[in-house]
């Protein structure tokens, strides 16, 4: 999700006696540096607007921006332009469920159970798992159920009200306690304990332990009422004006919107400065290394090392300098945000974006908080970004070849071959890392021709084998980031009988269209609604996921940190002869039920009873010609080339008439009976 990173600095309370020049001069160099960064991730990473404040002993000192709130009156981005802030929302809640165990309503290492009665897997393990490990991202279950979780104009809580029924037909993919992987649902489930242990829906009970004590005017859900134009517009690539406003409906995983002066006052309360809404204990509690009570990589400098909510309690950038910062990021479609805190100086910084990456925003976060403590004397000179030798290739120890084999991630597996000392890897770190080769450079290393980025494989106590990735990565005109995770996990065989084989042969390269998402959706703008299958029959895994028997394949994937997060199992079904995938409880349907749309002038298309959304192909018959559509007003339709790449979206743009991409599809959606009436005409 968008990280959000709330910058509040007060140039009046320096750790050394300055006079007020000096203290001037200090400040003006923090400013010019967030401006000429600012200016960078506007112009070079797709923002069109951010906000950033410091926060320095609970006075704003400096609070900017740059871009633009809307692309077309030019109008700026102002201190009270509102955002949202994605995961940052997760220490909301991660709060909220510690106001409550400050007034011995719960206990955080209680059973989850005790709380939410009606909690159930059909995992036995469910039971073991509690409010902490929600917190510290180690409970075991699979991660996130994003159905109907991102809607445009829409705050249904659909996502929020289905999640304790989803659950029950699932299971977890480790013991609750074992290791820390990144998800949203432990989240939503504290957002559940909250309302449950509370009385109060979840706004509500920010409302009034949060908000009102701290004077939040402009910290809201998407459940409030407050003015929607106070929200920065949001743009996509592919339509010209600004979207419709986003609706994060997974709020206490991610639906907060905020300001970025707001945001850095909120980190008070995270570093323990207003005990009259969270204690100094509960407060420190959150920022405990939590991440080193289970299966975790050894390097202490990263990006990431849980706390209770925290991404991180011992930021690299900082640590490098003997100062512990604490930071959260977050992203949702749209908005991304991240807030980095020092609580020994009492210093915070918040920067919000729209469009962009919650990494862009963290490094300007932390280049201009370090800038900060410099400027107060805190630390003397600025450490230079690190530097790299090219890589020496030396002979490989025999035994290494032994990790040759099949390995993967949520959603994909890697045939990983060890060959006269190399491994060619393909795009790692979402593509921030290039394919390439790495060389045996020795000490049980691989490295890149850089020499920036380092692979080994390690086997921790759970038994199972990891490739790992340490690397540091340059960010054009930002700065540097250092990264240490468990890339892949190395995977069993696993053989198939002949009649299975066959079944998940036909399905290999097949596509499945999602029938259950909402039409206001802001995933139909993305590919995430097209499950395209990658079978390999050999090794007995689909998209990552373990074949089980001719209509099952379950995860298998137990990666610490981020590289197992979002796992899901494939289930298919056949009604009425089509066939048909679930995961998470959504229903997807087979490439070979959907028919071309009708290519006379004028034909209808009518929303079943079930609600679902109904799919069309273009075919030569109906491509490259005008599709008029008349829909209700609850109703809208998708269109995707033959890429997946959206063409258009009615319920973004507005817009009603497009030219049929040859080999595309067409999905429309509404409510039950909803009638549209198409019209095709050539160009």
């Amino acid at each position: 999700m968008k990280k959000m990173i709330s910058v509040f600095m007060t140039a009046m309370l320096f750790a050394i006696p300055v006079t007020p020049a000096f203290a001037q001069t200090n400040h003006d160099t923090v400013k010019e540096k967030a401006q000429a960064l600012a200016s960078k991730i506007v112009s070079n990473y797709g923002v069109s607007g951010m906000q950033y404040a410091i926060m320095d002993h609970g006075s704003i000192v400096l609070s900017d921006s740059a871009g633009v709130y809307d692309k077309i009156t030019k109008n700026p981005i102002t201190k009270d332009t509102m955002f949202g802030i994605g995961s940052v929302s997760k220490m909301f809640v991660s709060a909220a469920t510690m106001v409550l165990a400050d007034s011995n309503k719960i206990d955080i290492d209680n059973p989850l159970v005790t709380y939410i009665k009606d909690f159930k897997m059909v995992d036995e393990r469910y039971k073991e798992i509690t409010p902490r490990m929600l917190m510290n991202h180690s409970s075991g279950l699979y991660g996130t159920h994003y159905g109907n979780s991102m809607l445009f104009d829409d705050n249904d809580t659909k996502n929020h009200d289905e999640l304790l029924l989803r659950l029950q037909s699932e299971r977890l993919k480790s013991n609750p306690g074992e290791s820390s992987v990144y998800g949203n649902d432990g989240f939503q489930l504290l957002e559940i304990l909250v309302e449950r242990v509370s009385g109060l829906s979840y706004s509500e009970f920010l409302e009034t332990y949060i908000s009102k004590p701290l004077q939040l005017s402009s910290t809201k859900t998407p459940l409030d009422p407050f003015d929607r134009d106070r929200l920065a517009k949001t743009y996509f690539p592919t339509i010209d004006q600004a979207l419709p406003v986003e609706n994060a409906n997974v709020i206490g995983a991610g639906g907060i919107y905020s300001t970025a002066e707001e945001l850095s006052k909120f980190a008070e309360v995270l570093i323990g400065n207003r005990t009259d809404i969270l204690s100094e204990k509960s407060a420190k509690s959150m920022q405990s290394h939590e991440y080193r009570n289970g299966v975790w990589v050894s390097e202490e400098t990263n990006t990431f090392n849980y706390g209770l909510g925290w991404d991180a309690v011992r930021l690299a950038a900082f640590s490098d300098y003997g100062i512990t910062a604490l930071s959260k990021g977050g992203d949702t479609t749209m908005y991304h945000a991240a807030l980095t805190t020092i609580p020994e100086y009492d210093i915070s910084i918040a920067v919000l974006s729209s469009g962009g990456s919650s990494l862009f925003n963290s490094i300007f976060a932390s280049n201009v908080l370090l800038e900060y403590v410099r400027a107060k004397g805190m630390i003397k000179d600025l450490l230079p970004q690190k530097t790299f030798e090219p890589s020496l290739k030396v002979e490989m120890p025999s035994d290494l070849f032994s990790y040759t084999g099949l390995y993967g991630s949520v959603g994909k597996t890697v045939n990983l071959e060890i060959k006269n000392g190399e491994i060619d890897l393909p795009a790692l770190v979402g593509g921030l890392i290039p394919p390439q080769k790495y060389v045996y450079s020795g000490n049980g290393q691989f490295k890149n021709n850089d020499g920036n980025v380092t692979i080994s494989f390690d086997q921790p106590k759970n038994g199972k084998t990891y490739l790992k990735l340490n690397s540091y990565m340059n960010i054009p005109g930002l700065g540097q980031a250092v990264m240490v995770t468990y890339e892949y996990q190395k995977l069993d065989p696993n053989p198939l009988n002949q009649t299975t084989k066959t079944v998940w042969e036909h399905r290999n390269g097949k596509h499945y269209y999602a029938l259950d998402e909402k039409i206001t959706s802001i995933f139909y703008l993305s590919p995430l609604l097209d499950k395209n299958l990658s079978v390999d029959v050999d090794h007995g895994y689909a998209s990552g996921t373990k074949i089980v028997d001719e209509n099952k394949a379950v995860n298998t994937f137990d990666i610490p940190i981020m590289n197992g997060r979002d796992a899901f199992d494939l289930n298919f079904y056949n009604e009425n002869h089509i066939e048909y995938l679930k995961i998470d409880g959504q229903s997807y349907i087979s490439e070979d039920a959907i028919q071309p749309i009708y290519e006379g002038n004028d034909s209808f298309c009518i929303i079943p009873s079930n609600g679902q959304a109904v799919w069309y192909k273009i075919d030569g018959k109906s491509a490259n010609r005008v599709m008029n559509v008349e829909a209700p007003v609850s109703g809208g339709f998708a269109v995707y080339d033959a890429k997946g790449m959206v063409v258009n979206f009615s319920k973004a743009s507005n817009n009603h008439s497009v030219l049929l991409p040859e080999s595309g599809m067409i999905v429309f959606g509404g409510n039950e009976g909803d009638v549209f009436k198409i019209n095709l005409k050539n160009k």
